[in-house]
């Protein structure tokens, strides 16, 4: 599965401190938890014992330990270094577990405020967000939102903005104004580019002071993430030069549910982080309904499978994107 080779995020970094936590990535239910040091663990939520989930456990200070700290198994107490390896049986404290003993690991580290996990090795990256360096963007997580349609179908939405009209009337959208003119799209290295992309928006921001056409490019950075920016006319809007990045990542729990975060990077430094979750929040609250409602749930890749339109070509591009890669996890 092409999909195991590639990064996800599974969880908050602020979420995982002193105890263990629990995640979910394309049905492999797993474990993080945090050593001594600081450096984040991700392994299979199964104790090799008796298979326990490890996540009930506690870590446990264990100075001479890699890491200065081991993951403690709820059932029997079998005590985890940080590589792994089974290094305490207090059944049998005289015991010296053979090499062989160890937990199932997966390689995780920490990026956009997210813990990010790949089940398998592979040469890929994990998706990019040119934002995220830029000391002039505030950053923001919202979410996690929990929704009970596929990976692929919320990208999809996130592309589209023929439904702003219809779904966030009155503030990403106007019924008066649903026209999208033509925009272009071409194939990258890492998914696809959509530019010149226009829509009217009352809206545009919790900074606007009235509609706008807001010009959009959208970039797909991998089989589940995607990011745009946004630059609304200067004159509708209340700080000079305003621009904002938006990444959608997306962790796919399994073929038909997934886990959203949406990372924005903005040139405001004085808003309070509730009232921009709050905005992110309330769009998100709209797609969720629809997005819940679709048919099939995991998106079709066949091009005969649902009509289309020219506004549409984001969404059409994404979906041959998919098909090219191999993705199989939330399509059919």
């Amino acid at each position: 599965m092409i999909e195991a080779t590639h990064w996800h995020p599974v969880a908050q970094v602020e979420d995982l401190r002193d105890a263990p936590v629990a995640a979910t990535l394309l049905g492999h239910a797993l474990v993080l938890w945090r050593d001594a040091r600081g450096a984040v663990h991700a392994w299979s939520d199964r104790c090799p014992h008796r298979g326990a989930s490890l996540s009930r456990g506690r870590v446990v200070a264990a100075p001479e330990a890699p890491g200065g700290a081991r993951l403690e198994c709820p059932y029997h107490g079998w005590a985890f270094d940080a590589d792994a390896r089974v290094a305490r049986i207090p059944a049998l404290p005289g015991f010296v577990p053979p090499d062989g003993h160890r937990a199932q690991v997966c390689e995780a580290l920490e990026r956009n405020g997210l813990i990010w996990v790949r089940l398998q090795p592979g040469e890929i990256a994990p998706p990019a967000f040119a934002a995220e360096d830029d000391p002039r963007l505030r950053k923001v997580n919202c979410g996690p939102y929990e929704v009970a349609a596929s990976a692929p179908r919320i990208v999809e939405n996130f592309l589209d903005m023929a439904h702003f009209g219809f779904v966030h009337e009155g503030s990403l959208g106007d019924r008066g104004h649903p026209e999208i003119p033509d925009y272009r799209v071409e194939d990258t290295a890492t998914g696809v580019l959509a530019t010149a992309c226009r829509a009217w928006q009352p809206v545009s921001s919790i900074h606007a002071t009235g509609g706008a056409m807001v010009d959009y490019t959208y970039e797909v950075v991998g089989p589940y993430s995607c990011v745009l920016t946004k630059a609304p006319e200067a004159a509708k809007v209340a700080l000079a030069d305003f621009r904002e990045s938006i990444a959608l990542f997306v962790c796919p729990t399994g073929p038909e549910t997934a886990r959203v975060w949406i990372r924005m990077a903005m040139t405001d430094f004085e808003s309070p982080d509730a009232s921009m979750r709050s905005f992110q929040d309330m769009i998100f609250g709209q797609d969720l309904p629809v997005l819940e409602s679709q048919r099939p749930k995991c998106l079709p890749l066949d091009p005969r499978a649902e009509l289309h339109c020219a506004a549409d070509k984001a969404s059409a591009a994404y979906r041959r994107y998919l098909k090219r890669l191999g993705v199989t996890f939330g399509t059919c």
